[in-house]
């Protein structure tokens, strides 16, 4: 029963109303009066909580300021951070790079970088002494006549094409890991590369067999028109098919890891000459 009477007696504090009045003072009139109770200002007080809720809601879900908080994040947002980090670590790299140049430098205008122990400047100096012989007349008139010559004789330059003449472009970007040797039966050079990094025709042609095996993975072969040949061996994908004309620097293929004789991420590159392999190294900078 006490319970009861409690409960009750708080319900009826609760819900009593009380009058808020406003009075002129100079008249003593009453200008506004307004009934309140304890439950009408706890009502008004959550009200008033539950819009500004709503307020900070739609702010928060229909504005930037969402990308702060986890796990909303924007998509672009997040490439552009992503980028920007990539560059950060570029411009990194390049500026290490320019502090060793720099280094490098003042290493040379101080005078610590040693001289070559192996031939010393006197030793280039006498070796050096036959090629700095003036000519002599019987020379001159040699170069002379010889020039006059063949100074129109087209036939013997288009006879015998010259290999060093012709210009290729490196296959891929990377890192000599194994060089042409004819003794070991290894016909080309291996260059370790990225994945997916692309792989160019090193000259003008025509793809002749875009492929796969077993031991090579992806293989792909350009026939170009000065008697020479080009293999692409270990191709991650292959770009061309047969009978594609691609030109000299064109993209043919990606490098990857495929075939069983594959160790790893790199292209295996064969240059043939007139049927024969030729070592490439001799003509490319890689």
């Amino acid at each position: 029963m006490n319970t009861k009477r409690r409960s009750r007696a708080f319900w009826k504090n609760f819900k009593f109303k009380y009058k808020l009045t406003i009075i002129n003072e100079n008249t003593l009139e009453e200008i506004v009066g307004i009934h309140v109770s304890k439950l009408n200002g706890l009502s008004v007080l959550l009200s008033v909580l539950v819009v500004l809720f709503l307020i900070a809601s739609c702010i928060i879900a229909f504005t930037p300021l969402r990308n702060y908080l986890p796990g909303y994040m924007n998509s672009e947002v997040r490439n552009q951070i992503v980028e920007n980090a990539l560059r950060v670590d570029s411009l990194q790299q390049l500026v290490e790079r320019q502090n060793l140049y720099i280094m490098n430098i003042q290493d040379i205008f101080s005078g610590r970088v040693q001289i070559d122990s192996v031939q010393t400047l006197d030793s280039l100096v006498t070796a050096r002494q036959d090629t700095l012989m003036e000519r002599t007349k019987r020379e001159e008139e040699f170069r002379r006549q010889y020039e006059e010559s063949e100074k129109y004789n087209l036939t013997t330059i288009a006879s015998q094409p010259d290999v060093n003449g012709f210009i290729f472009y490196r296959p891929t970007r990377g890192m000599v890991s194994d060089h042409f040797d004819v003794e070991k039966k290894h016909f080309g050079t291996d260059i370790a590369a990225n994945p997916n990094e692309s792989i160019l025709a090193t000259m003008d042609g025509t793809i002749v067999l875009s492929t796969y095996t077993t031991e090579t993975g992806y293989l792909i072969i350009v026939q170009h028109n000065q008697d020479f040949v080009s293999v692409y061996k270990h191709c991650g994908s292959l770009l061309k098919k047969e009978g594609d004309r691609v030109k000299g620097g064109e993209a043919i293929a990606l490098v990857g890891n495929s075939g069983t004789l594959s160790t790893g991420p790199h292209l295996h590159f064969e240059l043939w000459y007139k049927g024969r392999p030729i070592n490439s190294e001799k003509y490319i900078v890689y």
